[in-house]
């Protein structure tokens, strides 16, 4: 038992930790998950509620953007103003969309200056080959900002002696891509870089008017390590997006989209310096890291720049662990310091100067357990604290048990934990337009508590699982606060509870040798206090989700999926013209059905194809943002290792 234990923590060791290189020899092992502890652990072993989208799945659906496979995620909501690149919202459970962390290669990759949100617009699909999806709170490990649940998007890395890949698309909408990778890994250094772009001329987002809002996207990553002795290794990841969305301004007559001439460029960077030592075989593992983040971001309208935002991050890591017991146990301690600066320039209006800079600082200190007994037990516990410059220092915990049950393929398990989210920048010290920001304001506070059993028949090939979830989030911040004294909005936060509790349901069959199926529905009710002290519901959060997907080897040679997304009736916001007050509005349900074809061609060519919006659904995400409608791709893929 020793022997097997102290071997696998010395095959994942610190240097898989977000990383996603999680065997030394550059693959995957399916049952480890990066994301849920410090280190990473089996996901039979992690009570979180987890989604694991594979090399695979990613391959097959070939999608132009990582927000598109996150629409089939239990749990998952995703709203977008319109076209390809728009501005895009992802809810977990009903939160906010700030309420998710999302990492790149474990790189914290949220923008203070978009209201602590991840960009989606800048995160296309080009070298993602692994994602991990975490639901729940999980401000414990990694501080605020995870308060629903984390992303950790993994790029691809080296595997072979010498590799290259290929691709390029063309289709609808004026929609192509394109992108070129080449790698190499020997016996102690791997290196891969890789570039792509996207193009779009877009589709007309506004009721009325023809303009189409375009999209641009570039990226370059680059990943890499080398293992200086058995014991020592030092990597380095990196990975930049530049590029613009064309967008519509709202009217002063309607209250809705109209066409204008106007776009946002973006530049998002993050990189990650580490170094990873183990000893005593592996039992004692050290990692130091450095991770950087940066945001550029300029709004233009008719040819000028109206206004502009630079954010950075820089983080630095200690992280240690030690385990015992032939490895079923294990204590991990973590110290960090966060340095953020935030830019902000525009014209200076009557109601305020926007030009600002500000910065704030966070001090932590975390520590972890988890142990294992009898093979079929685990608990886990979880605990930090921060120290901000700017707010009162907070704690965040979290408690987990897995009970497995194998004679049965029977797994069940609890969490039970707390998250915190920090104001943001604008919410703060103001933005661009009538919004007065409000230095006085408070972090969010949220504690969650979930439960679910997950059941395996026939040696795995009917697999389903069940969670229910309730979180109370107090202290919950308001942007919108209108005072027509003033004809300014600022934020404040909301006396009382908001609640978001629900159920997620998944479930995978393999109905024969080539045919699978796989399916998850969520019902969500996710409800705030306003400022009559009444429950309503929260906007853009649709009751009821689901999807379908069915694959299909055809023959060795041809693969095909096709898939289905439901999204139920939502409310949203809808802000008509001065004197006007604002009206909740119910948005229709809707449903996309995809197809995705692949054709192999032999050892190195493969075409593709993808159909997206088969019935032509007529739909809005977003009150009077329409979406796109039917829409075919054809594509080409070269590899060579």
């Amino acid at each position: 038992m020793k022997t097997k234990v102290t071997s696998l923590a010395r095959a994942i060791g610190l240097a898989s930790l977000a990383s996603g290189q999680v065997l030394a020899a550059g693959g995957y092992d399916e049952e480890v998950i990066v994301t849920a502890s410090h280190l990473p652990v089996p996901i039979a072993r992690s009570a979180s509620s987890s989604t694991v989208i594979t090399a695979d799945q990613i391959h097959s659906r070939a999608p132009v953007l990582v927000s598109d496979l996150l629409r089939d995620v239990p749990g998952f909501a995703v709203s977008r103003n319109g076209a390809l690149g728009s501005s895009t919202q992802v809810r977990v459970r009903g939160a906010e969309g700030n309420h998710l962390l999302v990492l790149i290669d474990g790189v914290e990759a949220n923008d203070p200056s978009q209201g602590d949100e991840f960009n989606w617009a800048t995160l296309s699909a080009d070298s993602v080959e692994r994602i991990e999806v975490l639901r729940g709170p999980q401000s414990a490990l990694v501080g605020s900002d995870a308060v629903s649940g984390v992303i950790n998007v993994i790029t691809r890395g080296a595997t072979a002696p010498m590799s290259a890949d290929a691709y390029a698309e063309g289709g609808s909408f004026g929609t192509y891509q394109a992108g070129v990778g080449a790698g190499h890994r020997g016996e102690k250094t791997d290196l891969r870089v890789s570039a792509a772009v996207i193009d779009s001329e877009g589709s007309n987002i506004s009721r009325e008017g023809s303009e189409k809002e375009g999209y641009r996207n570039e990226t370059y990553t680059l990943k890499g390590g080398w293992s200086a002795t058995p014991d020592l290794r030092v990597g380095v990841t990196a990975r930049r997006s530049d590029g613009r969305s064309d967008f519509d301004n709202t009217s002063y007559l309607t209250g809705l989209p109209e066409d204008a001439d106007v776009y946002s460029n973006f530049r998002g960077d993050t990189a990650r310096l580490f170094a990873d030592y183990s000893m005593l075989d592996g039992l004692l593992q050290h990692r130091i890291e450095y991770a950087y983040t940066g945001w550029d971001n300029d709004n233009v309208e008719y040819g000028s720049i109206s206004s502009s935002t630079s954010t950075t991050k820089d983080q630095y890591r200690y992280l240690g662990s030690v385990q015992w017991a032939a490895g079923t146990q294990q204590i991990s301690m973590l110290l960090e310091r966060e340095e953020e600066d935030f830019s902000q320039r525009g014209l200076a209006q009557p109601w305020g100067d926007p030009n600002q800079d500000r910065a704030r600082n966070t001090d932590s200190a975390g520590i972890e357990y988890r142990g294992t007994f009898a093979d079929a037990l685990t608990l886990a516990a979880s605990a930090r604290h921060d120290d901000n410059s700017e707010f009162d220092g907070s704690d965040a915990w979290r408690l987990e048990a897995v009970y497995t049950i194998a004679s049965t393929g029977t797994r069940l398990r609890a969490a039970w934990g707390t998250a915190v989210k920090n104001p943001t920048f604008s919410e703060r010290f103001g933005y661009y337009t009538n919004f007065q920001g409000n230095p006085d304001l408070q972090p969010e506070e949220s504690e969650s508590r979930e439960v679910g059993v997950e059941q395996s028949w026939q040696d795995g090939k009917l697999n389903a699982s069940l969670t229910l979830f309730r979180a109370d989030l107090t202290d919950e911040i308001d942007g919108f606060v209108f005072d027509p004294s003033t004809f300014n909005f600022t934020a404040a936060n909301k006396n009382g509870d908001s609640r978001r509790e629900g159920v997620e349901i998944a479930a995978r069959a393999a109905i024969s040798d080539t045919l699978s199926l796989a399916g998850s529905y969520t019902y969500i009710d996710s409800t705030a206090p306003d400022y009559a002290g009444n429950n309503v519901d929260e906007l853009r959060r649709a009751p009821h989700i689901g999807s379908v997907t069915l694959a299909w080897q055809a023959r060795p040679d041809l693969q095909l999926n096709l898939n289905a997304q439901y999204n139920g009736t939502q409310d949203d916001q809808y802000f008509p013209p001065y004197p006007e007050p604002s009206q909740i509005v119910k948005m229709d349900d809707y449903t996309l059905l995809n197809l995705n074809a692949t054709w192999s061609l032999g050892d190195t060519v493969e075409l593709y194809a993808r159909g997206e919006n088969l019935l032509d659904e007529d739909y809005e995400e977003v009150f009077g943002y329409g979406a796109p409608g039917i829409g075919g791709y054809l594509g080409m893929r070269y590899r060579l290792q």
